[in-house]
């Protein structure tokens, strides 16, 4: 029966966690039907223990010894808490500006929304929407730029005007020529879980267990990228808090996290303004979750999560700078 290894993140552990800032001593074992049990690291088969404390490949982004803030860019007329602020090129190039100067690593720029019940937006008018905005950027900017994008046209032409980074909401699903574009470019890319179809996503929530589900998953599309020639140490995985997931599911998700570093692989959260930290929290707006997502953030991070998509970059870094000033 298949084994997943949970890292019991830890103030003073025996092994650093993925290079990072966090800690383990002992690693809680996880079967499918079976109650979990908790055994020190030391005894998990070495294979396990490298996965979990290897070093990351840095992804563009050489920062190891901290989270790293993604900021959010969506130049869609529909996204789900900023839709149509951002989907000119001068709000655009505005909005990236900021996030730039607030202290974003990376910027994340979409032009399709996959929020729940989202239509398929056609390859011509996604490039549109990003193609002028990557290059814009990139004549200003040498900061990492990231297409948020499940089209190997879309992806392509972004990484030719200046992208470095390929965040595929489908992990490869989507469009067979994707993972040809990126061994091509030998571009990170982000790989997430998702169900297929934006529109249908919540209809279909269903798991055996959420966690070890969605660690299955990643498993499989990592496997499937590298065996294409992604270079493992090019993949980020996203185990896409929000897609196709109830609120329970989140928080199973969220409690786990750590689970995910055994696929060897930097972590990506996105839950910034979800509408599960709204049920919880009582704010119905989007525009009102920033406090909701700084603590999902910060939950995230002390679990050793490396990237946070947030589009509060300006809260979100000063959070981080803080919770890193405090806890070290």
């Amino acid at each position: 029966m298949k084994n997943y290894i949970r890292p019991l993140v830890e103030e003073h552990g025996d092994y650093v966690l993925a290079g990072g800032w966090c800690k383990f001593t002992k690693v809680e074992v996880l079967q499918r039907g079976r109650a979990p049990s908790i055994c020190l690291a030391s005894d998990i088969p070495k294979a396990f223990l490298h996965q979990l404390t290897v070093e990351r490949g840095d992804v563009g982004l050489p920062q190891r010894h901290r989270p790293q803030v993604m900021g959010i860019l969506n130049t869609t007329p529909d996204s789900f808490s900023d839709g149509g602020q951002f989907d000119t090129l001068s709000a655009a190039k505005t909005h990236a500006k900021m996030m730039i100067n607030h202290g974003a690593d990376i910027i994340d720029i979409g032009g399709e929304s996959t929020r729940p019940g989202a239509k398929l937006v056609e390859t011509d008018e996604e490039i549109r929407r990003t193609y002028p905005v990557v290059q814009a950027l990139r004549d200003v900017s040498s900061l990492p730029l990231s297409i948020d994008t499940r089209k190997a046209e879309v992806a392509d032409l972004a990484l030719k005007a200046g992208a470095n980074w390929i965040n595929d909401v489908s992990g490869l699903s989507f469009d067979s020529d994707m993972v040809n574009i990126v061994v091509k470019e030998d571009a990170p890319l982000c790989i997430m879980h998702s169900p297929p179809d934006p529109k249908t996503m919540q209809q279909n929530a269903n798991y055996d267990d959420v966690l070890l589900d969605v660690y299955d998953y990643l498993e499989a599309r990592i496997e499937f990228a590298v065996s294409h020639g992604v270079k493992r140490t090019n993949i980020v995985i996203d185990p896409g808090i929000g897609f196709g997931k109830t609120q329970n599911h989140n928080l199973v998700l969220l409690r786990g996290l750590a689970l995910f570093h055994s696929l060897g692989c930097p972590i990506l959260l996105g839950a910034s303004r979800k509408r599960f930290i709204g049920t919880i929290s009582g704010s119905e707006d989007a525009n009102t979750r920033m406090a909701g997502s700084l603590a999902v953030a910060l939950a995230a991070v002390a679990q050793g999560c490396q990237f946070v998509r947030a589009h509060d970059v300006l809260e979100t870094v000063q959070a981080l700078k803080l919770w890193g000033a405090v806890r070290f």
